[in-house]
């Protein structure tokens, strides 16, 4: 197996070093993995705090959101939430209608049961209307919706889209769209899970209840440098700053009314400050001793709200303040925006305090479909599994204490092994509603009815999906070998359509290839899923036959379509001439691992655990760190699972490197262990460090990944 040991830019690493105070292991681990923005590294060197989550009012149709919903209470309509059938798309719905029903809005959801397609569809909203709803929110889909939209808008029915995939040049013609991935949707972070904008929607809606919504202030502060007055002035509206003012003054020659500032801020705003005295004193240092202006002191009521600022200037909060420590520009007036949003927060506990046990679902909507970790989902999926170990969601517990995840620390692959697929196979054999009605369940035993229901469904998926593997095996080889080694179509109208993505996944992984996936839904119209590589987006892929598809949608690695009978034939043909055109990523290169940092033996001790924990939680686009030592010693080695060496089997052994021996496991390595690498042998080992729990105990252990002897 190859080590990749990605070179770095020593500058670089010092750089880092010295401006955050870190060693230069973990600074170089940041280097290799291309983390060298502060704005990257807040997100690993900083607490998990919600403050840090973008405004969701950065969304530019958030607020046609608020004001709808505020409309819908106050005259009583229903809404009707259409959801999807995974994961992201139960978790979603959940959420929403929680907090509908917690607004006392009347609402009800509609997922696609059954063999119904994802998405809306007319049958769906022809129901929805006959049970009176009056507005439409999609969860985790609407962006490809375009038909059903319109359909719905001739029947005098609104809808909001609430959807993270990927859209086309055009839109839907929706009331408002709140997507990331849509060029022009206002939002910073294009990779929020379904659940993740839901949750931005929900923080958006409490804070329209407050008296801070649609209110525009003016923040000022003022500061002496070497006799120079500098003066920063940030408008705010739902707590984002959308226009500001920074002025140099030289004290005796600017008069105000010449100054940037002086129509910026007599405009009527409210213009709030930190010590209105010390203010006035640096104001008047500027444009003389006249100078007057009506300014609102935030002081003591900042001071009561978030005592850790009392008795400490704008400068020595800066000098402090985490936030601002990983900006590219660190100024007391960035400082202040910050303050007063954390002020913001604090005072309305619907936005802090009673807003985070969201997230537990939130974390396993954003794991289970597998969006990056990185940037706020970082926070989102770390909070999100606090709450989870919590336990805050009381119908939740029977489904967890099924799965023996009680008593002990969850993890992003907890999620991934064990919470989300039995969740995910309600939805794969078509009954996704089992999965939210457990999630609102009353209590607990109700929701142990449902728990036990989706276990029998997962049960029920592993048995067909592996029918079905056997059955397609043979035909997948020959479609690999018909389209060069480049790309795999498989059709077998007896999949059931829950389980194509899983078995396109699969035939992803063993023919390095991507796949699709193509059965029927009994009505005239085919379904299919495709699983590909990034290189090879699957979204755009499909775009080039839109012709012939009823619809499409997806992500980048993911996504599904439905077309007609008739058209099976020509799509497989056109796909087939335009193949070679195609650059798919196939290759027979040697298996490798990218190595994140070389272990000095000083190193290599017990508390490199925080080194791994830092970089929790692990998942996309972040996965857990490969250390390499050089030199170690195999103190001890035996062999688990069964005494036939012929067959892979485990390897248990003992490190010893510099002052410590540790106890490691090696999976499947049997059969390149038991002839080569003995005891006493001096080896180079790339390897995961992580924490072994057993009978309530908790140890350190390292999981090795490759090694190689000395000499």
């Amino acid at each position: 197996m190859k080590w990749n040991k990605k070179t770095v830019d020593a500058g670089t690493v010092s750089r880092l070093c010295e401006k955050y105070k870190i060693n230069p292991v973990l600074s170089t681990i940041f280097v290799r993995r291309n983390l060298t923005e502060p704005e990257d590294l807040k997100y690993y060197l900083t607490p998990a705090n919600i403050s840090f989550l973008h405004n969701p009012f950065y969304f530019e149709d958030m607020i046609v959101f608020c004001d709808r919903l505020a409309k819908a209470k106050k005259n009583n309509e229903s809404i009707c939430i259409f959801g999807d059938r995974d994961v992201d798309g139960i978790t979603s719905t959940v959420l929403l209608k929680q907090e509908l029903d917690q607004e006392g809005i009347n609402c009800f959801y509609k997922l696609p049961e059954n063999d119904e397609p994802y998405g809306m569809t007319i049958n769906g909203i022809d129901e929805a209307i006959e049970k009176g709803a009056h507005l439409f929110l999609t969860v985790d889909c609407g962006i490809s919706n375009f038909e059903e939209i319109s359909y719905a808008s001739k029947k005098g029915i609104e809808t909001i889209i609430i959807d993270h995939h990927l859209s086309g040049e055009n839109q839907p013609s929706a009331l408002g769209i709140i997507d990331p991935k849509v060029e022009g949707s206002g939002y910073p972070f294009p990779f929020l899970a379904g659940c993740g904008v839901v949750s931005k929607c929900i923080w958006a809606y409490r804070f329209s209840k407050t008296p801070e919504y649609k209110k525009t202030i003016i923040l000022l502060h003022s500061s002496s440098i070497s006799g120079v007055t500098i003066i920063e002035a940030m408008k705010m509206k739902n707590l984002i700053v959308v226009d500001k003012v920074e002025e140099e003054v030289v004290p005796g020659i600017l008069k105000l009314e010449d100054s940037h500032l002086y129509n910026f801020i007599n405009c009527g705003l409210p213009i709030l400050v930190m010590d209105k005295s010390y203010e006035l004193s640096e104001l008047k240092k500027a444009y003389g001793n006249d100078f007057s202006l009506k300014m609102i002191d935030k002081m003591p009521e900042i001071n009561r709200v978030l005592p850790q600022t009392k008795s400490k200037s704008l400068f020595t909060l800066t000098e402090m303040s985490n936030n601002v420590r990983f900006m590219k520009v660190k100024t007391e007036g960035r400082t202040l925006v910050a303050i007063y949003t954390a002020y913001i927060n604090k005072l309305y506990p619907e936005l802090s305090r009673d807003y985070e046990p969201t997230l537990d679902l939130v974390a396993l909507g954003t794991v289970s479909d597998l969006m990056p970790i990185m940037d706020e989902n970082r926070i989102l999926v770390k909070r999100g599994l606090k709450n989870l170990e919590k336990k805050t969601r009381i119908n939740f517990q029977p489904y967890l204490i099924r799965q023996g995840l009680v008593n002990k620390p969850l993890s992003t692959t907890d999620i991934g092994w064990k919470i989300g697929p039995a969740i995910n196979a309600s939805g794969r054999m078509g009954h996704p509603s089992v999965a939210v009605e457990m999630f609102l369940a009353k209590d607990q035993l109700e929701a142990s009815l449902y728990t036990e229901k989706l276990f029998s469904f997962n049960k029920e998926r592993k048995k067909l999906g592996e029918e079905a593997w056997n059955k397609i095996l043979p035909q997948a080889k020959k479609s690999f070998e018909m389209f060069g080694t480049k790309l795999i179509i498989v059709r077998d109208d007896s999949i059931v359509r829950g389980i194509t993505g899983i078995i396109a996944n699969r035939l992803l992984k063993q023919f390095n290839a991507p796949s699709i996936i193509v059965t029927s839904n009994q009505m005239g119209k085919l379904i299919g899923s495709m699983r590909s590589f990034e290189s090879l987006n699957a979204r755009t892929f499909l775009s080039r036959y839109e012709d012939l598809l009823i619809d499409f949608g997806g992500h980048s690695c993911a996504a599904g379509f439905n077309l007609l009978e008739e058209n099976y034939d020509e799509l497989t043909c056109r796909i087939s001439e335009d193949i070679d055109y195609f650059d798919c990523p196939y290759c027979e290169e040697e298996a490798s691992i990218d190595v994140d940092a070389l272990l000095p033996q000083a190193f290599f001790t017990p508390s490199l655990i925080k080194m791994v924990e830092l970089f929790e939680p692990y998942g996309e686009k972040n996965p857990p760190l490969n250390f390499l030592i050089q030199g170690a010693k195999i103190v001890q080695i035996s062999f688990l699972s069964n005494s036939n060496l012929k067959a892979p089997c485990h390897v248990r052994m003992t490190i010893k490197h510099g002052k410590y021996q540790w106890p490691a496991i090696f999976w499947n390595a049997g059969n390149k262990v038991k002839d080569s690498i003995f005891v006493d042998d001096t080896v180079d080992i790339v390897f995961r460090l992580g924490k072994n729990y057993y009978m309530n105990q908790e140890s350190l252990q390292l999981t090795v990944l490759d090694l190689k002897k000395k000499g």
